[in-house]
């Protein structure tokens, strides 16, 4: 057992980083030499970078996409070749952790600030895994706190327009500072009222002029592995929806921006 010491506070806390790893090592089952995978941000995602690292160690060949620079530095310590978006023609497989997620396989993230580009790797992949313990599987998503990155000119005015829809906004703070994410921008923590429907209120969101992105990912994963005391449960996407492009190459695919 190699568990991330920052999961570990109390014995709860210990048992959901037992999860996370043991989801970790079920997702690496999906990893194939020379493919190129997304790797997600956080605590979880911590678990499946080490074990590709481990699997760089032993020969597979792999490149990776990151979705923080976090990540980037974190993979490059495990020794794992790091390439920009750019350079990928596509991304085989994606492997990220989730805040949270419902029965509908509809989830929020965005607790590490990576909301923006967790989700333009998750719709550029081919297959998405979220891998958790078993606290992150809730029965609705129905009042759960919604992370929303947006531009820090209208970081004020979107917080006052998500009130204006009926839920409450505050600007992300960290050690007494405001928080910007990697790409230089705010993380409005939005809360609607447990009776609003989150799918609804994330598109009423997002319409939000310098709204770049909601932490509402509807339906995107492919699967879902859930780490137990018991073992490991995989839970499969059957309605998974995509985007026109999500995962496809585009044929005579050529890198458009120099």
């Amino acid at each position: 057992i190699n568990v991330n010491v920052t999961d570990i506070s109390d014995e709860s806390g210990y048992i959901a980083a037992l999860g996370k790893e043991a989801a970790a090592k079920a997702a690496a089952a999906w990893v194939r030499d020379e493919m190129t995978v997304g790797l997600g941000t956080g605590s979880t995602a911590y678990y499946f970078i080490q074990e590709a690292g481990a699997m760089v160690r032993a020969g597979i060949r792999l490149r990776a996409v990151v979705t923080s620079e976090a990540t980037g530095k974190l993979a490059a310590s495990f020794h794992i070749p790091v390439i920009p978006p750019e350079e990928a023609q596509t991304v085989d497989l994606a492997v990220d952790g989730v805040d949270a997620v419902d029965t509908d396989f509809c989830a929020v993230k965005g607790g590490g600030g990576a909301l923006l580009r967790e989700k333009i790797v998750a719709w550029k992949a081919k297959q998405v895994i979220w891998i958790m313990d078993e606290s992150k599987r809730v029965k609705n998503l129905a009042g759960f706190p919604l992370p929303v990155e947006v531009l820090p000119f209208a970081a004020s005015w979107a917080a006052d327009a998500v009130k204006e829809l009926g839920g409450n906004a505050v600007c992300r703070q960290r050690d007494g500072k405001s928080f910007f994410t990697d790409n230089g921008n705010r993380i409005l923590d939005v809360v609607f009222p447990k009776d609003r429907d989150p799918r609804l209120a994330a598109e009423a969101v997002r319409q939000i002029p310098g709204v770049l992105e909601t932490g509402f990912f509807d339906r995107m994963c492919s699967r879902i592995l859930i780490g137990t005391t018991g073992g490991v449960r995989e839970l499969v996407n059957p309605n998974k929806e995509k985007a026109p492009l999500q995962g496809r190459t585009v044929p005579g695919w050529k890198n458009g921006c120099v």
